[in-house]
């Protein structure tokens, strides 16, 4: 089933989304291979693996739709795009949309923050008006191509306006059209389970856990209770890997050498045999010298 099929499939079926954050190819094919349906491009985990910048709207949309290129060329799974503000008006935004989709994005994530933004879980953010957002929501749908790239729309408000206004925004933007509402950093579970309350039965809602964010929830059957159907874990494989690369790095650096190191590692096999290289060779084979 296609991947934009098999998402609109997911959406309506019981049952919580989980989606880790991926960067590369390596990454989502990893993500594929441990058996999850979905996987989400973080603009922060791009800023940070890429470019080793933090996530600050330092990354271009032609720098995203690469990743999304080559991300989609290595695996199936529906993949959850990150395009921060839609890089620009609406008018960009539009645009954004197209090139995402016809990357290979299965669905776009859209926030309502000014340029230049922040992370969700930093302080120092501010929001555009519910106006220029639900413009912007629009644009987006009236762009896309496939009724199955779903658009979702993400609101920055509660750390910036309030709770209140956090809802208000939701309202506004599931009354827009978007396919999934995204309340970002609720500060409690109380808060958690009034946004399940207002909108769990109207519209699929997303939930972010960022190791050292501000989620108060992180057991999935505790998220899936409250009527939450979408889990990003944007950041987790890229918190694992920091610090088993910066012990390997140590050692390396005082060793010179990787032997001690060896039972944690993979090999040149592996890697090879994880990323398909005996495949290769037979259809390098089948066509001749």
């Amino acid at each position: 089933m296609p991947h934009r099929k098999q998402f609109t499939a997911m959406i309506e079926s019981p049952g919580i989304i989980q989606a880790p954050g991926v960067y590369d190819g390596l990454s989502a094919h990893l993500v594929q291979e441990a058996g999850f349906s979905a996987a989400f491009l973080s603009g922060a985990c791009l800023a940070f693996s890429r470019f080793g910048r933090p996530d600050m709207g330092l990354v271009t949309a032609t720098e995203v739709a690469d990743a999304v290129a080559a991300i989609r060329e290595r695996v199936s799974i529906p993949l959850i795009v990150d395009m921060d503000t839609g890089f620009g008006n609406a008018v960009n935004v539009g645009r954004t949309v197209k090139t995402f989709e016809r990357a290979g994005a299965t669905a776009l994530q859209m926030e309502d923050q000014v340029l230049p933004k922040r992370c969700g879980h930093m302080a120092g953010k501010a929001v555009v008006s519910t106006e220029e957002m639900v413009g912007k929501i629009k644009a987006a749908l009236d762009a896309r191509q496939n009724d199955d790239t779903k658009i979702i729309a993400r609101t920055d408000a509660l750390g910036v306006l309030g709770f209140e206004e956090a809802l208000k925004k939701g309202h506004a933007y599931k009354d827009a059209g978007a396919d999934l509402l995204f309340i970002e950093a609720p500060k409690t579970v109380t808060q958690m389970r009034e946004i399940g309350k207002a909108f769990g039965s109207d519209i699929p809602l997303v939930h972010n856990l960022v190791e050292g964010g501000g989620s108060p929830l992180e057991e999935l059957d505790d998220i899936a209770a409250l009527s939450y159907k979408v889990a990003l874990y944007p950041a987790a494989l890229l918190h694992g890997f920091v610090p088993v690369a910066e012990r390997l790095l140590a050692h390396l650096k005082q060793q010179g050498q990787t032997v001690e190191m060896r039972e944690t590692m993979v090999d040149l096999k592996y890697m090879n045999d994880l990323l398909g290289a005996p495949d290769l060779i037979k259809d390098a084979e089948k066509y001749g010298p």
